[in-house]
């Protein structure tokens, strides 16, 4: 299935008062690396993909973390997203964070794509993964 790799500089305010990164820090950067997966899979920034197929957007419904090496301030990690699991409106991610070839954490998230529910205004529904996406995210 489709992968992508981006590195990221651990920077000064990434960091809590033991000097590594804070962990709901990473969880950020997990979820800006769904989105450059998403992005890199349909070729669409994730504006362009919501617009397109009427979607509100992908939220996180379950997540697990392995901490195994703490990064510091000035670090740089490469984090590798990739998708592992395809459902009807659900797909599973896995992250892998390294510090130059060792694997310093793994993380895995489901998320649900959700759209308005035109029979409830103001609540969201889950909606299928419509297929243009199911053929670009395996890759």
């Amino acid at each position: 299935m489709k992968q992508n790799r981006r590195t990221v500089r651990i920077e000064w305010g990434d960091c809590d008062a033991a000097g590594i990164v804070y962990y709901p820090r990473y969880f950020e950067m997990f979820d800006a690396s769904t989105s450059h997966l998403i992005e890199a899979a349909s070729g669409l920034r994730k504006r362009e993909v919501i617009a397109r197929h009427n979607l509100v957007g992908w939220p996180m419904v379950d997540t697990q973390a392995k901490f195994s090496k703490p990064a510091t301030y000035g670090d740089d990690i490469d984090i590798v997203t990739e998708f592992i699991e395809l459902g009807r409106t659900s797909f599973k991610i896995h992250h892998k964070v390294f510090q130059g070839d060792q694997l310093a954490i793994e993380a895995w998230e489901t998320r649900v794509l959700v759209a308005a529910d035109p029979q409830s205004p103001g609540r969201l529904k889950s909606t299928p993964i419509p297929q243009e996406l199911l053929t670009q995210f395996q890759g």
